[in-house]
């Protein structure tokens, strides 16, 4: 008893304690009697880092105390086995300072998270030496600097979420070898280079990489088990026609304001997807699905697409063809679907080349849906309020449109 209160008596005093006392009882620390290596790495951690106004986390952070009860703090026996820095709480404020290099010292870490706040540094490249680490989630910080290649070699981790920081450099390509991950999470930071290539036995099952500036092309790589995949706003470019027909369990896709071109395999539309975002590229060519599209989300506006509309769209939810070059009528069985309160909620047309729509103009649309048909080759037989950026012309110019009737 003596020695655990020799231990424990004042925070620089007592970590010195530890080593001689524990040293001569036994060899290694007593069962419930924090390691030292781990009681030392949660005092540097403690130093570098301070709550937030209105935060109140390490308030319980009392190293007169065992470590093991501290708030956030998780142990195995005699090891931090996972540390939540911050109070978790929907709307609590988060911690400022920095991420000390002493939690590479915590080899028996398995998870690390930090709450959204102001912490800000790079992020210690020392994290490679925990072995163990499954789960890293830093996100909504001010962490800057490189993305350490030394995370390449943590064979078990599974989540490592980044996102929402000013992380900058290229995407080491040892992450996309990671034999466990399945969520690679680095949205929202400054990311430049490529997307890494990832190999065929990749577990990965969520990549988010969405709002950086990333370029070069989408690799044809990607794993086939992946279930949500994000590159919106970058810089990528290329072609898709032979990437994303082979990601059969896709249920999220966003690879929207890119620069990216070429046509979309009718395969795309079969995919088991809840939402599939395509606009603001440079995607050419026909949109003809080879089934009814159940889709609950198709935006493909702002693109280069032309031909005439499938009627095999009249199963989405929300279709979005607006601003592409799209001819002739709409099909009445998208009509059927909007005005009949189908499935069909919002149907966005403007800005294209269409020459009519077989709606009486005595029709009342449901107050549920929405339809914009401004700035065609007709005039709108129906009145729907369009979104402000349609502009106010309801017609385009005779001259734009060879098919003009009148």
């Amino acid at each position: 008893m003596a020695a655990v209160t020799a231990r424990l008596r004042g925070a620089a005093v007592a970590a010195c304690a530890v080593v001689v006392v524990l040293a001569s009882v036994a060899p290694r620390p007593a069962a419930g009697i924090l390691d030292p290596v781990d009681f030392l790495a949660l005092q540097a951690v403690r130093r570098s880092l301070d709550d937030m106004p209105g935060s109140a986390f390490f308030d319980g952070w009392d190293f007169t105390a065992d470590p093991c009860g501290f708030p956030g703090v998780f142990c195995d026996g005699d090891r931090v086995a996972s540390l939540s820095l911050g109070d978790p709480r929907a709307g609590s404020p988060g911690l400022t300072g920095r991420l000390d290099p002493a939690l590479g010292r915590l080899s028996a870490l398995t998870e690390l998270s930090l709450v959204p706040g102001r912490v800000e540094g790079e992020l210690p490249a020392t994290l490679a030496s925990c072995s163990n680490l499954r789960f890293l989630a830093v996100s909504k910080n001010l962490l800057s600097g490189a993305i350490p290649d030394g995370l390449g070699a943590l064979a078990n981790l599974r989540t490592l979420d980044l996102s929402f920081n000013q992380i900058s450099g290229s995407i080491p390509p040892s992450l996309a070898s990671l034999p466990s991950i399945t969520n690679l999470i680095l949205c929202h930071n400054q990311l430049t280079g490529g997307v890494p290539a990832f190999p065929d036995s990749s577990p990965l099952l969520r990549l988010d990489l969405k709002h950086n500036a990333l370029a070069g092309g989408v690799p044809p790589s990607l794993p086939a088990g992946l279930q949500y995949l994000s590159l919106a706003a970058n810089k990528l470019s290329g072609t898709v026609d032979g990437v994303l027909p082979r990601l059969t369990r896709l249920n999220f896709l966003d690879l929207s304001m890119n620069q990216l071109e070429g046509p979309i395999p009718p395969a795309v539309f079969a995919l088991p997807l809840s939402v599939l975002q395509l606009q603001r590229n440079f995607f050419a060519g026909p949109v003809q699905p080879a089934n009814d599209v159940t889709i609950p989300v198709v935006d493909l506006s702002y693109n280069r697409f032309w031909g005439q509309l499938s009627p095999l769209l009249a199963g989405v939810g929300q279709l979005y063809l607006n601003n592409n070059r799209f001819t002739g009528e709409v099909p009445s069985r998208l009509v059927q679907e909007l005005v009949g309160s189908g499935g069909l909620q919002v149907l966005y047309l403007q800005h294209n080349f269409l020459t009519g729509i077989e709606i009486s103009p005595s029709s009342s649309l449901p107050s549920t849906v929405s339809l914009c048909l401004m700035y065609n080759c007709m005039v709108p037989p129906v009145y729907a309020p369009c979104p402000i950026k349609a502009g106010s012309q309801n017609t385009r110019p005779a001259d734009q449109c060879p098919e003009w009737r009148g």
